[in-house]
């Protein structure tokens, strides 16, 4: 891989934007999205082409990925602890339409000392865009990252089997995502799940920074100014210790801190929601969005990854 300086100014240099080889997942799917296209086949929130039963919602646009809401209405469920097993409950946000079939679906965990309503504002907005969003409380605001991710696990098993939305969750289209020790325990959920087509830690918190196993698409969020995970201890290992071949994405937000991904932030829901509806829904109309990798900018700091040839 070639390298480009860090534009934080760190003393290592950083591994350059390389392009990701073409997966099984990836091959073949350019061609027909390319057709499909030209046919002004995406027309609606119910269109989705043949080719790929998996696609939700009209074409994507820069200002429809960065909008507060999607083309879906957004419905939600609690889920009490009592009935919970395995994780402390939450909520469940979900599209009110029946149109379009099933939905993939995402888990998503605080951090450390933290509940759910810190990562709140992902579910309706992620939600909107055609997802079947799980934010979670863990049984403790203790746990650890294995421990969160377990409970990321249980919290998915729990929304495909026992909620009363199941029926609108496509169990084989399945993601996490996490805060801090969350972000970490992302990890550890798509290290022992690996069927798992999409993981998005948030500034993530975790001791272990080397992940052979991951089989997972995997898009890291660090932060520029975070003092409680550095990115030089944290994020950019994290990312580092992933498998070189994985399609995997590194985003360095700029002048944010470890608490960045708790409020509602566009960076973050932009290239969330394009990374999850490229991975979890085979959608390739949203590729143009993560390839070529995103410059820096106000929001940016820097950015690293793999980007599949699609020409």
């Amino acid at each position: 891989m070639q390298q480009h300086p860090h534009t934080t100014g760190m003393s290592d240099p950083a591994p350059a934007p390389t392009r990701r080889r073409r997966t099984g997942r990836l091959a073949g799917l350019a061609a027909s999205v390319a057709a499909l296209a030209a046919l002004g086949a995406f027309a609606g929130p119910g269109a989705h082409a043949a080719d790929n039963p998996y696609e939700r919602g009209p074409a994507p646009t820069e200002s429809s990925i960065e909008a507060l809401r999607g083309p879906y209405s957004v419905s939600d469920v609690s889920v009490s602890s009592l009935v919970a097993r395995g994780f402390g409950g939450g909520t469940i946000y979900y599209p009110t339409s029946t149109s379009d079939g099933t939905f993939g679906a995402i888990a998503i965990s605080p951090g450390f000392t933290a509940y759910e309503s810190s990562i709140a504002w992902l579910g309706p907005r992620l939600a909107s865009q055609g997802f079947v969003v799980f934010t979670i409380d863990t049984n403790t605001t203790l746990d650890q990252p294995d421990s969160r991710g377990d409970q990321l696990l249980a919290a998915l098993d729990y929304l495909t089997e026992r909620s009363s939305v199941r029926g609108r969750v496509d169990s084989s289209r399945l993601g996490v995502m996490g805060h801090s020790m969350g972000g970490g325990g992302s990890l550890e959920a798509a290290k022992d799940r690996p069927s798992l087509q999409a993981a998005i830690p948030l500034t993530p918190w975790n001791l272990d920074k080397t992940w052979p196993e991951v089989r997972t698409p995997t898009l890291i969020f660090g932060a520029d100014g975070d003092s409680v995970a550095p990115v030089r201890t944290h994020a950019e290992p994290l990312y580092q210790g992933l498998p070189s071949s994985l399609d995997r994405a590194y985003i360095e937000l700029n002048n944010a801190s470890h608490f960045t991904p708790n409020t509602s932030n566009t960076t973050i829901a932009k290239y969330s929601i394009s990374w999850l509806k490229r991975f979890i829904d085979n959608d390739t109309r949203y590729e143009q969005f993560l390839c070529p990798l995103p410059r820096p900018s106000l929001t940016i700091e820097e950015s690293r990854g793999n980007c599949p040839h699609t020409s």
